[in-house]
């Protein structure tokens, strides 16, 4: 008997949901209608993944749980287009765009007014994506335009492409041509991120979704925020296409498509010039790049009647708009210092107008990319901006270089706080070694300090610690143990009940654990598993504190770059300082002797569980096995030790049983625990 056989509810059940994410990812991506708010659409997917985990049989290829990265490729396979995809005509000026509707015109031998389709030219990577049946088989990069590399596991992961078409009969066959994409603000999200984890920095939102998409790990697909717009069909069968091109894009959209909605019909050279200048000059607001405007002759049959030369079609056109570049002159160099302590040197320029807006700062992200393009203080610039996305120098002209032109160095100390300096190694950016006292850091070190597994907080959550910071009130994590309820009460939205419920939990709060209140230190490189281990090994802050480099790389999985990142952030005075003051503040916890980590009795040992115990939860259960020196982990391998399963595990037990890995239940963890 099959799960599904089992639970005829469950089944049911799933369908709603999968029909209703369905419906809901369609208003979102391709109407921009959404029906409900982020939260509930959440508790409908949570509500699905619990379902399914509990019915592993439920799980169809086209629910919206299945968005997530496959195993990483060794390399891309590659695939053929079943009609080329061809490049585009391009028009620079009123004179070329005025040329090809005269040719166009001169073929179709008429000498009326041509209607066109008009749409934006966004800055993206192009993709065909094959449909079969109604559900989406696969998905090429452009390529050489015959032949593209197979992307299929990364495109199935952005949100905006359907794993189904929409209709109770898609076409049999279906293959669309669309750009993939990112918005500048995703963009400028990411690339802070990357900046942040001393990664690459992308060039711009072009660069960043050609490089996201092309990942042979899907997993990191997933994270970046990629966009589908589908402008286009390469070969339908089963179904008969509408008679023009605007037809055939609200036809796309009818089948859960996502498409331009900036797209219209323009007729004659007039018109296509209105529609130019129209977005062009919208170009900032629309939120993504674009770097000009396709027209494509509407009347499908006089596509075909015009045809094709060479690799492009005769009926089409994209007519690019200018560059958003300028020339002018880096004055200095300031370093800024982000929320996360990376450092980033900005460029102070002499003021110039970029794209209808006054540039005097330019980002450099980081040392090595003013290195790669030779930047000197008092060089000639070539500045670019693209709508909201911050401005950056893309290169220097050496050939205009004053004699006492200076490259700029990092400083050794944190323009902010004071602190030292750092690059990590083997990373790009870097960084403020002040976390705990760092202005520009305090935000982020505040919520990590109060966060669940730190020192869990109950209550303080990041709209109350940004109220908290913008007033002045909490410089330091230290400070708020000082604060009292009329502090809390007098806070936007934060009635006096919850004000003595703040205080309440700070004061619980204070009674902590060595492993957790490390942890809440935000040492970089630190997470909890490197936590406990220090807490087991040393005993005591004041020995972790203490300890050489070469004495913390004697415990255990704690490496040389580990080691350094600890000891550079006790080595920082102002971390030292609010130490102290949280100590007098009075967060306690209880310390040992030295050496605990070898008189641990599971050390060594490696643990999953999985399923819903009764006696206590998941957390508690990690949390005891960590204890007693375990490992916990979420995936099932060779190493594991052993699976422990409580009620309606998933599929890592089977997982389990097929690699030989012991399966426990709830009475052996007991068992476990207690000898």
């Amino acid at each position: 008997m099959t799960t599904t056989d089992r639970a005829p509810a469950a089944v049911e059940r799933a369908a709603e949901l999968r029909a209703a994410l369905h419906e809901h990812d369609y208003r979102y991506y391709v109407l921009d209608d959404p029906a409900i708010s982020d939260t509930e659409y959440d508790h409908l997917f949570r509500e699905l993944q619990t379902l399914e985990a509990e019915h592993p049989d439920l799980v169809t290829p086209d629910s919206p749980t299945q968005r997530v990265g496959a195993p990483p490729l060794e390399r891309f396979g590659t695939g053929d287009h079943l009609q080329p995809m061809l490049s585009l005509e391009n028009a620079f000026d009123e004179a070329e765009m005025a040329e090809f509707d005269r040719r166009v015109r001169e073929r179709l031998e008429t000498e009326g007014p041509v209607a066109y389709c008009a749409e934006p030219k966004l800055d993206g990577l192009a993709v065909s994506l094959l449909y079969e049946g109604g559900m989406f088989r696969r998905g090429l990069t452009r390529g050489d335009g015959t032949t593209g590399e197979d992307v299929t596991p990364n495109l199935r992961t952005i949100d905006g492409l359907p794993l189904r078409l929409r209709g109770e009969a898609p076409p049999a066959r279906l293959e669309v041509r669309g750009e993939v994409y990112m918005t500048q603000a995703g963009f400028a999200a990411l690339n802070e991120r990357q900046a942040a984890a001393g990664q690459r920095i992308f060039a711009n939102p072009r660069n960043a979704a050609a490089g996201s998409l092309r990942q042979l790990d899907s997993s990191i697909t997933a994270a970046r925020p990629l966009l589908l717009c589908c402008y286009a069909v390469g070969v339908v069968d089963g179904s008969d296409l509408p008679a023009t091109q605007h037809e055939v894009l609200a036809w796309l959209q009818a089948l859960g498509l996502p498409v331009s909605p900036e797209r219209r019909v323009v007729t004659g050279l007039a018109e296509v010039h209105g529609a130019y200048r129209d977005l062009a000059a919208r170009r900032a607001e629309l939120g993504y790049e674009i770097d000009g405007v396709v027209y494509k002759v509407d009347d499908l049959r006089a596509q075909r009647e015009l045809g094709y030369v060479a690799r492009a079609p005769r009926w089409a056109i994209a007519w690019k708009f200018p560059a958003e570049e300028q020339t002018t002159v880096l004055r200095n160099v300031e370093f800024q210092v982000g929320r996360t302590g990376a450092i980033t040197p900005v460029a102070k320029l002499e003021p110039v107008t970029v794209g209808g807006a006054q540039v005097s700062n330019a980002t450099l992200h980081n040392m090595d990319e003013v290195v790669r393009k030779d930047i000197h203080i008092g060089d000639t610039v070539v500045i670019r901006r693209a709508g909201d996305v911050i401005p950056e120098v893309v290169r220097v002209l050496p050939e205009k270089r004053p004699a006492d032109a200076a490259m700029p160095q990092m400083p050794a100390d944190c323009p902010v706080c004071g602190s030292a300096i750092i690059r990590p190694e083997g990373q790009v950016a870097h960084r403020c070694t002040g976390g705990l006292f760092c202005g520009a850091q305090r935000r982020e070190a505040i919520k990590h300090f109060a966060s669940r597994r730190a020192l869990d907080i109950d209550g303080l959550g990041e709209k109350i610690i940004d109220q908290l910071v913008d007033t002045g009130l909490v410089a330091h994590v230290d400070q708020l143990f000082s604060l009292r309820a009329e502090e809390f009460a007098r806070l936007e939205r934060l009635a006096q009940k919850s004000a003595n419920n703040l205080v309440n939990a700070l004061a619980a709060a204070k009674r902590t654990t060595l492993p957790r209140f490390i942890y809440a230190l935000g040492i970089r490189e630190v997470g909890e598993a490197t936590a406990r281990a220090l807490a087991a090994h040393f005993g005591s802050l004041e020995r972790i504190m203490a300890a050489s480099e070469e004495e913390l790389c004697a415990v255990p999985d704690i490496g040389p770059v580990v080691a350094r990142s600890i000891r550079t952030f006790f080595d920082q005075p102002h971390n030292r300082e609010v130490i102290d003051a949280l100590i007098r503040q009075g967060v306690t916890w209880e310390e040992s002797e030295p050496g605990a980590s070898d008189r641990q009795p599971l050390a060594g040992c490696t643990y999953v569980l999985t399923g819903t115990f009764s006696g206590v939860t998941r957390e508690q259960a990690s949390a005891a096995l960590q204890a007693l020196g375990a490992k916990v982990t979420g995936s099932v391998s060779r190493r594991t030790t052993a699976v422990i399963a409580g009620e309606t595990p998933g599929s890592k037990v089977d997982k389990a049983r097929e690699l030989g890995v012991a399966v426990l239940g709830e009475a052996e963890l007991e068992e476990l625990l207690r000898s």
